[in-house]
């Protein structure tokens, strides 16, 4: 999604406390009609939450506290997403490694049971189709998730693909977890336990200082023991779930699929045992937060035209992938990662109004050398932020530079990223 979220959100703030109240209604629920709601849509609404549309689906931008107050709660405790509305699927059969090492540039054969990687499924250009996380459920078995902006592109660009790979005899099949009910089954139908039927899955994020030691209160599973990028199946608050540790939000955190007929009470529980310090978190904040953890927004920060290398992503090319190759694009970005991009994704700090997506940069000299992708006020810092694309040799941190707001320019310079420190849980 093009802009900041952040913005949406204080604009949406101000027109609906400006607008005639029936009238905004009346705007709202014809809009309404032909989105796609999460099974907490209404748990969503009876919190106070501000709904919007978002990939087709209608989804929390903010709820009763600000967006700057929601940020900054996050880092101080803990903040719950509803993220049901991202696209998961299943790649199986002996051959699915083989395949999906075709499409993206992390070694997956190299990934233990149990862990998982971001990566980026390229083109035959080099350039960001999407960003996703992959999980290795077991040899046979791997389990992503795609931007929900993206899903039909994603989708046809795998199956495409797909079609190919099978034509030549390659041992590999899919599928669509619209509903999650299947992936449910599928994954646990393995396990050594019974397994009750449920209507599919609802996924939660939750990220903060208080993200482990109230989940730990939820489950029986020695949480300290499960690292970030490792996957578990585990009871939480009763109910069997999928539990991924992660962290888009620089905070340590967990990706949590529950039964969808369980995920109210969860969210209930998750909230309850916090003693109101964790609170439920929209997309206006998710925006901040990631942007404050330096982390890019598919169709912000990377687009079809832009490559991992370029976007500062080299560390997500596995080493093996790297000597190898044989994923798309791989002759550009291998050659990139040898003689250097022309154009590097970077951080900044300014002064005046915070700069915005497709603000231009320039040098102290008015000569244009970058655009940038995303940018506002950081909540936690106090102070703007932005990152975007500079020409390589002026990239490095300290480099002084004008960003157009408005058509006036004002002072940048480039800063090093992440703008607040991370919190992944790692072995030490």
């Amino acid at each position: 999604m093009r802009g900041s979220l952040w913005h949406l959100g204080q604009s949406i703030t101000r027109r609906v406390a400006q607008a005639d109240k029936k009238a905004a209604a009346r705007r709202f629920f014809a809009s309404e009609a032909d989105l796609k709601k999460t099974v907490l849509y209404d748990f969503h609404v009876a919190h106070g939450g501000k709904m919007v549309p978002f990939a087709g689906w209608s989804m929390p931008i903010q709820y009763k506290d600000s967006i700057m107050d929601s940020t900054v709660n996050c880092r101080q405790n803990g903040s719950l997403f509803d993220v049901s509305h991202m696209c998961g699927l299943s790649l199986k059969g002996k051959d699915c490694v083989p395949f999906l090492e075709k499409l993206v540039i992390a070694d997956v054969a190299g990934l233990a049971p149990g862990t998982g990687t971001l990566t980026v499924f390229t083109n035959e250009k080099g350039g960001a189709i999407d960003d996703s996380v992959i999980t290795k459920v077991k040899d046979d078995h791997i389990y992503l998730v795609v931007n929900a902006g993206c899903r039909d592109k994603d989708l046809a660009h795998i199956e495409e693909h797909m079609k190919a790979f099978k034509s030549k005899g390659g041992d590999v099949s899919w599928h669509i977890h619209d509903e999650r009910s299947l992936l449910a089954l599928q994954v646990l139908r393995e396990l050594p336990v019974a397994i009750e039927p449920c209507s599919g899955l609802a996924v939660f994020t939750l990220f903060g200082p208080l993200a482990a030691p109230v989940l730990q209160h939820l489950t029986k599973e020695d949480l300290s023991k499960l690292y970030f990028g490792e996957f578990r199946i585990m009871y939480i608050n009763g109910a069997l779930c999928f539990l991924t540790r992660t962290g888009y939000t620089g905070e340590d955190g967990f990706e949590i699929s529950v039964p969808s007929e369980n995920a109210v009470d969860l969210a209930k529980a998750i909230l309850e045992k916090s003693g109101g310090k964790v609170r439920l978190t929209g997309l206006g904040a998710r925006d901040s937060l990631r942007l404050e953890a330096g982390l890019c927004l598919y169709g912000n920060d990377m687009e079809q035209h832009t490559t991992p290398v370029e976007a500062g992503l080299t560390w997500a090319i596995g080493k093996r992938r790297r000597a190898e190759g044989g994923f798309l694009g791989a002759e550009v970005i291998l050659k990139q990662l040898e003689e250097g991009p022309s154009i590097r994704r970077v951080g900044f700090t300014s002064n005046g109004p915070p700069p915005r997506s497709h603000s231009e940069i320039q040098d102290e000299k008015g000569n244009n050398i970058g655009e940038i992708t995303s940018g506002g006020f950081s909540p936690c810092l106090k102070k703007n932020i932005a990152m975007g694309y500079v020409k390589s040799g002026l990239h490095k941190a300290g480099t002084k530079a004008k960003i157009l707001v408005r058509g006036k320019a004002y002072d940048g310079v480039v800063t090093k990223m992440p703008f607040v420190p991370t919190k992944y849980y790692k072995p030490s």
